[in-house]
C-alpha cells in the first residue's frame, strides 16, 4: 500500500495483524470520551465531544432531548465516533505525544426521555449522568458497523512514528 494514501492498513498487514476486535472493544470499554460526528438535515457536518458508556457491543450517550445532537442523529441515524486513547504516561510530560485513536461509523437510535428503553440504559450510565438530568435526557444508542480504524493502538510509542505500522483495520464483530 502506498504511503501517500489515507486508507488504513488492513489488519492482515503490518503490526495491525496482531490487533483483534476483542482488544479494540476492551480499549473502548476502558474509556468514556469520544468525538461524535453526524450530519445536519442541510448536509453540514458536525462534531461534538461526548461522554459514553460501552455496554456489550453498543455505546450509549446521554444528550439533551431538545438539543441538536438528538434531533440530527434521530433524523439521519448515521454517526461516526473517534475515541482518543491517551498514551505516554510519564513520557507525555517530557514530549508531546498524540493520543492513539479508534474510529468507526455506526447506526444510531435516539431513545427519547421517558421511554422504557431509555430508563434501563440510564441505570447503566450510573454516575456519568447526574440524577437531575436523568428524566430530561435522551439516549443515543450506537451500534458500530464495518471496521474499527485504529492508529497507535497496540503499538509502542516509537512505532507510532511509523504510519504504516501504527494503522490497522479490524472488523467490529
Amino acid at each position: 500500500m502506498s504511503t501517500t494514501t489515507d486508507r488504513p492498513t488492513p489488519a492482515s498487514e503490518g503490526l495491525g495483524a496482531r490487533l483483534t476486535s476483542e482488544q479494540v472493544w476492551h480499549a473502548i470499554s476502558k474509556r468514556s470520551f469520544a468525538v461524535l460526528s453526524y450530519v445536519t438535515p442541510a448536509g453540514d457536518p458536525r462534531s461534538s465531544g461526548v461522554m459514553y458508556k460501552a455496554v456489550g457491543r453498543r455505546l450509549y450517550v446521554a444528550v439533551a432531548t431538545d438539543g441538536w445532537k438528538a434531533k440530527h442523529v434521530a433524523r439521519s441515524r448515521r454517526v461516526a465516533l473517534t475515541v482518543p486513547v491517551r498514551r505516554g504516561g510519564i513520557m507525555s510530560l517530557l514530549a508531546p505525544i498524540p493520543p492513539a485513536t479508534i474510529s468507526f461509523h455506526g447506526r444510531a437510535t435516539v431513545r427519547p426521555a421517558g421511554a422504557p428503553e431509555a430508563a434501563s440504559i440510564l441505570d447503566e450510565l450510573g454516575s456519568m449522568l447526574p440524577a437531575e438530568r436523568r428524566r430530561m435526557a435522551s439516549i443515543i444508542e450506537v451500534v458500530p458497523e464495518g471496521d474499527f480504524l485504529t492508529y497507535g493502538v497496540g503499538v509502542s510509542l516509537i512505532k507510532m512514528r511509523d504510519t504504516q505500522a501504527s494503522r490497522a483495520r479490524v472488523g467490529v464483530s
